[in-house]
């Protein structure tokens, strides 16, 4: 045999061994492993859907969304669990409070038990860190405060505490109740009586971060707004779409494409805004103290250790732009339908309203004392929390509750289950009653840490939770002041899931003008 055969034959067992190594390590993934994971939780007693090869339980779930997306629903508040996640609602029912699925052939373990929930988001040791977060998720929100982990999510929470310390969001109250006025102003000039309250929303949340984070406008930008929601868009399209590993990079699709777009776009124009906030700095005392102005000063700092990068300072941008706006309109809209729906308590809360300010507008010493308004908005993020499902993965093979857990397990804790259970919250868990917290969480839950859960938990709860709720009081107090709410027969029930849980045809409204003597 010459040189040339032994070469070709040698090239050719290479090939052969690199071909057949590849076939072993896909039906090892796609097959060994999830039969393997699926034996050892049903021998602790976790069932759930079966897998199917590759697919997992996508299509299932993909055909239980489908049906129930395209039939709006009555106007009830029992409803929502199983509209917005069908599946969850389905298999909890047949499985039990916790149970095994696929996605593709990644396990999830869905986990509602309060207790359990409590231990993986208060755990210490870092065994159950966020998931590394998708490609499509990584355009949208980058490496940020959100996705990130460890000593830079450490360096990033800093930052983030320090925006929304008290004493800083007391200084941001002026910008949301300019940009409440804003909004209060288009609906006089408007003269119409029936609004679109979740459109409006959506203005009014952008206009509020522009103003009070960015030290902006909504119209300035308005732009990366519109970039952040079509990658949005293409997230919620790819959800369920399961990809070969190894073959699916090799294979660019539209959506591929189309989001890198979007995402470079969205990255040329944070840096043109900071750009303008260095320029306008060098002749002011500093960056300024909004987000950006601490996001700024961060990337400047001199020591090295405390440093941000561009790129850190790009993704925060993003991600406050898409947390902030998206989770705020959410609750706002929820918490507007819910009084509209039950007038008593819009009574009330008007009521408290005027007792307090009056006609003035609101102040930031009265703000905590808005005790009704408090109660209804808790009970709000209860039945309609923005956030429907929180992702946990398990980093090494690790102990919860009973439960031995393999490592690289991906935990859902599908908070509206744990809002909507029964034997949680009592058989009365599907009605609108505030007066559940009228003695604060702790009380409303029966000391159940991990059953209340609209914000997170623990050390990653959300960062901007006091800023989202002052900016919910401050809008509805004002609405309060100047209107009387119904809801419009034209109104069509369906909450749907995008990033956060919004109306699938909108929120109207009926305005009915309060007239003063």
């Amino acid at each position: 045999m010459g040189t040339l055969e032994v070469t070709i034959y040698v090239s050719s067992c290479g090939v052969c061994f690199f071909f057949l190594s590849f076939l072993f390590n896909l039906f090892t993934k796609l097959w060994r492993t999830p039969i393997r994971i699926q034996s050892m939780m049903r021998s602790q007693g976790i069932q759930g859907p079966a897998y199917k090869f590759y697919y997992g339980n996508t299509r299932e779930i993909i055909n239980m969304a489908t049906n129930d997306f395209s039939n709006p629903k009555k106007i009830s508040h029992q409803n929502v669990f199983p509209t917005v996640v069908p599946h969850i609602y389905s298999w909890v029912n047949l499985y039990g409070m916790s149970y095994l699925s696929w996605h593709g052939p990644e396990a999830h373990l869905v986990i509602t038990e309060p207790n359990l929930v409590k231990e993986i988001f208060n755990n210490k040791d870092g065994a159950f860190p966020k998931p590394e977060a998708e490609e499509y998720v990584k355009k949208l929100l980058g490496d940020g405060i959100v996705t990130t982990r460890g000593e830079k999510w450490f360096n990033l929470r800093k930052i983030s505490n320090h925006a929304f310390h008290a004493d800083c969001l007391k200084g941001m109250i002026s910008a949301m109740i300019a940009s409440v006025e804003m909004m209060l102003g288009r609906w006089k000039r408007g003269g119409d009586k029936e609004i679109d309250a979740f459109q409006e929303f959506k203005l009014l949340t952008s206009e509020i971060i522009s103003r009070t984070a960015f030290g902006s406008s909504y119209l300035e930008g308005q732009h990366i707004f519109d970039m952040l929601m079509s990658i949005a868009v293409i997230i919620n399209r790819n959800k369920y779409k399961i990809r070969i590993p190894g073959i699916s990079n090799l294979v660019r699709s539209a959506d591929d494409v189309e989001s890198e777009k979007l995402e470079n776009g969205i990255r040329d124009s944070i840096i043109n805004m900071t750009k303008r906030r260095e320029e306008a700095a060098k002749s002011s005392d500093g960056y300024g103290s909004d987000f950006l102005g601490l996001l700024l000063k961060a990337h400047h700092e001199d020591n090295s250790d405390s440093r941000i990068s561009v790129e850190d300072l790009i993704d925060e941008c993003k991600t406050f732009y898409v947390a902030g706006h998206e989770t705020t309109s959410s609750s706002l809209t929820w918490t507007l339908l819910l009084l509209a729906m039950h007038t008593d308590w819009q009574d009330k809360a008007r009521n408290e309203v005027i007792e307090l300010f009056g006609l003035q507008n609101p102040t930031p010493d009265d703000l905590p004392r808005l005790k009704i308004m408090h109660m209804i908005i808790n009970e709000a993020l209860r039945l309609y929390p923005p956030v429907v499902n929180i992702p946990r993965q398990v980093k090494r093979q690790v102990r919860l509750g009973k439960l031995m857990l393999p490592e690289n397990m991906i935990i859902e804790i599908p908070v509206l289950a744990v809002h909507h259970n029964p034997q949680i919250w009592g058989e009365d868990v599907h009605v609108f009653k505030p007066e559940r917290f009228a003695e604060g969480v702790a009380k409303a839950t029966n000391n159940n840490i991990g059953a209340y859960l609209p914000f997170g938990l623990g050390p990653r709860g959300c960062v901007g939770s006091n800023f989202a709720v002052t900016e919910t009081k401050i809008a509805l107090s004002m609405i309060l002041q100047h209107y009387e709410l119904r809801l419009s027969p034209t109104y069509v029930h369906l909450p749907v899931p995008l990033l956060t849980m919004c109306p699938q045809y909108g929120l109207q409204i009926m305005l009915q003008p309060l007239h003063r003597g």
